[in-house]
């Protein structure tokens, strides 16, 4: 029984309180914590029973932890009272400092409210301060230097001694429950760190499982792979390269850090390249093999951000295209040439002399050479069926500033010195009578052998082109008058010797058209020019130099 003139029992509390207090600091977790404080009531408080109510997320309180009563513990463990009425048990009878004392004249109001509560019955009190079973003590636990936080409510009864607590022992009560809230405190903030950690660990196993991952994609994906340095003096050099990358360009990983795709990349893809964008770019382009050879390849650029410094790694995708890229070149070759001889067709004949031509003449230039005026008349595009279409080169004539006019020299048959694009009109004489006779596979093997007669009698940078049939047409740039038809002569006497078919020698003459190709002209009145010429041409000459067979 609490005496306050005998100074030993306080000093005994004081004991018994300080361990009590050590023993809340040694639990290890959350739980251990709640049910220390509870054990701690009746251990060193010298209660018979006590509860710990904690407040939830939502702010309702809990039955956390009980002791000194099994079955009280397992009756009330667990359930819930909602925060209005334990806000209105805790302003309800005498305030005793932090504590409130509920006396059993005024708890009867209490017991059909939501909760969680035991009752215990006994006699009625024989002297004024002596406990009632009715009576209630709460002790609320308050967070540190929260703003007076509630963290919950310790519920006592039935003091050993059978009084209501003195000023020591209510002292001694407030100063547990003070202590108890920093202990449940702590073990919170011991329980969040916890799982932080355990988190943490989960998300850094998370984080190396996933560049494993990355790295095996990396390593062993089957096209190319580079990361490279984005920003700095070293922007664009490759820092980590994959294997299938480094047999890509025939080069090992230890010298492809020497390099940047800028190093590696082909003179005339340099533009592409540098257009490409960092994020999402995209770009086809060649890249330099050890061997000196380039190899066509699909570039796709994406950026590895860090979340501290903002974008500092190009990850690039490299696919190998070589085989698409030569199909699309073969296929492109297919429409702008014709089959059998491999020469440029009707299509490519126009494009390449359209891009020679604008719609204004050259100022002091000669008259169109399809002027001249042939005495019969002759349906060209019915006759050679060419049947290509064709779009004229035309545009405001800001679109010509820095274009070279192309002229024709004035002179007629006499050089005048003017260099201009010749356009040579050529007609096989007597082919026809050799399909006839021995069939087109040998009129095939002709056309092919005139052919490479005529493109080894040209330049470098002249064009020979098939029209169709046994028609073709030379493009010989920066050629005068008479440079024009001294080659007309080497190119009908390159034709002229026989040609061996099968064991079989057939013979085929040749008539030439000179016309020049000049701005202010269409393509089709440049072709019409040197057609009509090469029929003028060939009227003109005798049956008998034009025989074949």
């Amino acid at each position: 029984m609490e005496t306050e003139s005998e100074p030993y029992v306080r000093l005994a509390t004081l004991r018994q309180l300080h361990q009590v207090v050590a023993d809340l600091n040694t639990a290890r977790s959350l739980a251990d914590t709640l049910q220390a404080v509870a054990d701690g009531i009746v251990a060193g408080l010298n209660y018979e029973l006590a509860c710990v109510n904690l407040v939830r997320p939502d702010g309702d309180l809990v039955v956390a932890a009980f002791a000194g009563s099994p079955a009280a513990e397992a009756l009330i463990t667990g359930r819930v009272g909602s925060r209005a009425s334990w806000d209105r048990r805790l302003s309800m009878g005498e305030s005793w400092g932090d504590l409130r004392f509920i006396p059993h004249t005024e708890g009867w109001v209490l017991i059909e409210d939501d909760v969680p509560q035991w009752h215990t019955e006994g006699p009625a009190p024989r002297f004024e301060d002596e406990w009632h079973p009715h009576d209630r003590l709460y002790a609320p636990m308050y967070a540190s230097g929260s703003g007076h936080e509630l963290l919950g409510v310790i519920s006592v009864d039935r003091p050993r001694n059978g009084r209501h607590p003195g000023p020591w022992g209510r002292e001694a009560l407030q100063m547990y429950a003070s202590q108890s809230g920093i202990a449940i405190s702590n073990a919170r903030l011991r329980s969040n760190m916890q799982r932080a950690l355990v988190r943490l660990e989960r998300e850094q196993q998370a984080l190396r499982a996933s560049e494993e991952s990355f790295r095996q994609a990396f390593e062993y994906a089957p096209s190319g792979m580079a990361i490279a340095e984005m920003g700095g003096d070293q922007h664009g050099r490759l820092l980590r390269t994959n294997d299938a990358l480094c047999r890509l360009l025939g080069r090992p990983a230890s010298v492809m850090r020497r390099y940047s795709f800028a190093d590696l990349v082909h003179p005339e893809d340099i533009g592409t390249l540098l257009r490409t964008s960092a994020e999402g770019g995209r770009a086809e382009l060649r890249l330099g093999r050890r061997d000196g050879t380039y190899v066509w390849v699909s570039l796709r650029n994406s950026v590895v951000a860090d979340t501290a410094d903002g974008p500092r790694f190009l990850l690039t995708h490299v696919e190998d295209i070589e085989e698409r890229k030569r199909h699309e070149l073969q296929l492109a070759h297919r429409a702008s040439h014709d089959a059998l001889t491999g020469l440029p067709n009707s299509a490519e004949l126009r494009s390449r002399l359209s891009a020679r031509l604008c719609e204004r003449p050259f100022a002091g230039s000669a008259a169109p050479a399809d002027a001249y005026e042939p005495p019969y008349e002759y349906d060209y595009d019915h006759g050679h069926g060419h049947g290509f279409g064709f779009t004229p080169v035309g545009a405001a004539a800001g679109a010509y500033d820095g274009h070279v006019h192309s002229v024709a020299p004035t002179g007629g048959e006499v050089d005048d010195g003017t260099k201009g694009l010749a356009v040579l009109f050529c007609d096989l004489d007597g082919f026809k009578s050799i399909n006839d006779r021995f069939g087109h596979h040998t009129g095939d093997a002709v056309l092919i052998e005139v052919a490479r007669r005529l493109t080894t009698g040209v330049r470098d940078g002249d064009t020979v082109a098939r029209l169709g049939g046994d028609e073709f047409v030379v493009l010989a740039d920066g050629l005068g008058s008479a440079d024009a038809a001294d080659l007309a002569v080497r190119l009908r006497n390159a034709i002229i010797p026989p040609i061996r078919v099968d064991g079989r020698a057939v013979r085929v003459g040749a008539s030439f058209g000179i016309g020049w190709a000049e701005c202010g002209m269409t393509v089709e009145e440049v072709l019409n020019s040197a057609d009509q010429r090469m029929y003028i041409e060939k009227r003109s000459r005798s049956k008998m130099h034009r025989r074949a067979g």
